[in-house]
């Protein structure tokens, strides 16, 4: 039998048959799955895209804010480092703690999707909106990332760290480094719900350790921790004390939401708090 010539092979595709082709698989995934709104589930036009009505209800926290913890500050003049009475008084152990929003329906419906409905696209999403306040947290350092670690036994009834997931998205967007295992979560603790301050910093005290190598891997460094919501600090802060025993030169918390006191909330009251907890499957 006559092998096969050169001739009858086919010809390879175009660079513009192949976008032809990626388009009309689009097309008809977007026909058969069309994207939705990450906040109200309304068909939108592209995937990551929110809706009108849930983007103008968002609150970007832009505006003055605490040099120490970042709660905005609408008196403070712009440009001037002011602190906050709270942090006065009672300093916490990070430089900085911004929030790309103000935690309400849009934003809190995000963080429970991603949490608990395994939209994990979601990740991708929030981390593209903290992008911003990321890059005037790091400045001209060049920072690492650290999730804010679950107990095995949540990463085990879970699946993932919901941290860890908008860590790497963050570092896919900026180029900075992602250390996903420089610290641990060595106790579970139990719900914050209905404590008082002090009593919320006992239950989370000591639950944070460093990696054997942290100091290594972390030293004078600027170290940014990376969580989905601050509700009360009361976990940030004690991940950012076990972050400062590893020699880093700063510490800094950068999250999706934080609550703001002072932003109108038109859904119904919901306790962030009670979900912190690695007691809880």
């Amino acid at each position: 039998m006559a092998e096969d010539s050169e001739d009858d092979a086919p010809a390879p595709a175009t660079p513009a048959l192949s976008r032809g082709i990626r388009r009309l698989g689009t097309a008809l995934l977007d026909y058969a799955l069309p994207p939705r709104c990450p906040g109200c589930g309304l068909v939108v036009g592209e995937v990551g895209q929110f809706c009108l009505d849930c983007w103008n209800s968002l609150h970007f926290l832009d505006g003055p804010a605490c040099a120490r913890c970042s709660v905005p500050l609408p008196t403070a003049l712009p440009g001037v480092a002011s602190e906050c009475g709270a942090c006065l008084a009672d300093p916490p152990p990070f430089d900085g703690a911004p929030a790309a929003l103000a935690y309400g329906p849009v934003a809190r419906t995000v963080a429970l999707r991603l949490k608990y409905g395994r939209r994990l696209g979601h990740a991708r999403l929030m981390a593209r909106l903290m992008a911003r306040s990321f890059e005037a947290l790091a400045g001209e350092a060049e920072p690492l990332l650290v999730p804010v670690p679950l107990h095995r036994w949540r990463l085990w009834s879970r699946g993932f760290n919901q941290a860890a997931l908008i860590a790497d998205e963050l570092a896919r967007l900026t180029g900075a480094a992602h250390d996903p295992h420089l610290l641990v979560r060595r106790k579970a603790t139990a719900a914050l719900r209905g404590k008082g301050r002090r009593e919320r910093e006992k239950i989370v005290a000591g639950a944070f350790a460093l990696a054997p190598d942290a100091k290594t891997r972390a030293a004078g460094r600027h170290l940014v921790l990376i969580d989905d919501v601050h509700a009360s600090g009361a976990t940030l802060r004690a991940a950012a004390r076990a972050l400062r025993r590893s020699g880093a030169a700063r510490v800094s918390a950068l999250c999706w939401a934080r609550v703001v006191h002072d932003v109108p909330d038109n859904a119904a009251p919901f306790d962030f708090a009670a979900l912190d907890s690695d007691m809880q499957r």
